[in-house]
C-alpha cells in the first residue's frame, strides 16, 4: 500500500495513464490533489499549450516561429542546466507573449530526489530563470510528485502544473500518434503537454504544424497556462467542462 508521502507521485501516474480514458477518471484524479493544476474549468474554447525540457538552441526558435504563425501561445517548462548560451533565446520566447516555468535544473525524475536534493535542485533552476521573468509554475521532472515535494514547491511560492493531454511524446516520438491523441482528447479547459529538445523538439514541430491549424479551425484559442487559469470561468479541478 502506497504511503502518504507517495501517494502523489502514483496518483499523476495514474493521471499520464489517463490519457487515453474518459475524462472522468482525469477529474476524480485532479479533485483529490487541489494543490497541483491538472486542467482548468472553461466555458469558452480555450487551452494551454506546455512545452518541456528546452531551452534547445535547435528546436525552440522552431517551435516558436509555428506559435507566432498561428498568433498561439505556450508555457515554456524550462531545466535550468540548458538556459547556458540561450539567454537571446529565452528572452525572445519571453518577448513574443510565451511563459516560462521551473522544470527543475536537470532532466531528471524529480520524485527520486532526497527532499533536500529536491530543493536544491528547484533553487537552483529558480536562480537561473528568475533572471528572465517572475516564476508561478513547476512541473517536477517526469510528471511525479508527492507531499514532500509539494510543500517544498509552496514553501518557495510555486504552484505544481501537471495537465491532462499528454501524448507520451519522448516514449511514442511519432507525430501521426501525438496528433491523434491530442486531438481525440482535447475540451475546453485543458492542458496539453509536449516536449522540447532533440529528436521530442522535432516530433512537437511536426506536431504543432498540423495541431495548431486543426484547433483554430475547430474555434480553439492557444494560450499560456497563467492565461487560462485567470480567465474569468475559471474554476480549476471542481467540475469537468462540459
Amino acid at each position: 500500500m502506497a504511503s502518504k508521502s507517495s501517494a502523489g507521485g502514483v496518483a499523476a501516474v495514474a493521471l499520464l495513464l489517463s490519457s487515453c480514458t474518459p475524462f472522468s477518471l482525469t477529474s476524480r484524479i485532479a479533485a483529490s490533489h487541489p494543490e497541483c493544476v491538472f486542467y482548468a474549468s472553461a466555458s469558452s474554447r480555450v487551452v494551454a499549450l506546455t512545452v518541456d525540457d528546452g531551452p534547445d538552441s535547435s528546436t525552440t526558435p522552431q517551435i516558436l516561429n509555428l506559435l507566432r504563425r498561428h498568433s498561439a501561445h505556450a508555457t515554456f517548462f524550462m531545466i535550468s542546466s540548458r538556459a547556458a548560451g540561450n539567454d537571446s533565446l529565452i528572452r525572445r520566447t519571453l518577448r513574443e507573449g510565451n511563459e516560462i516555468g521551473n522544470h527543475m535544473s536537470r532532466n531528471e525524475a524529480s520524485i527520486r530526489l532526497s527532499p533536500r536534493e529536491f530543493e536544491r535542485s528547484l533553487i537552483e533552476a529558480d536562480t537561473v530563470l528568475r533572471k528572465f521573468a517572475t516564476l508561478r509554475w513547476l512541473r517536477p521532472g517526469s510528471g511525479w510528485f508527492n507531499d514532500s515535494m509539494i510543500a517544498t514547491m509552496q514553501r518557495h511560492r510555486y504552484r505544481c502544473a501537471l495537465g491532462s493531454v499528454y501524448p507520451f511524446d519522448p516514449q511514442l516520438p511519432f507525430a501521426r500518434y501525438s496528433l491523434r491523441t491530442i486531438l481525440g482528447h482535447v475540451r475546453p479547459g485543458s492542458i496539453i503537454v509536449l516536449h522540447d529538445g532533440g529528436y521530442k523538439g522535432r516530433n512537437t514541430i511536426r506536431v504543432l504544424t498540423r495541431l495548431l491549424p486543426e484547433l483554430s479551425r475547430r474555434g480553439y484559442s492557444v494560450v499560456t497556462l497563467s492565461q487560462l487559469m485567470s480567465a474569468p470561468e475559471e474554476a480549476a479541478k471542481r467540475s469537468p467542462p462540459q
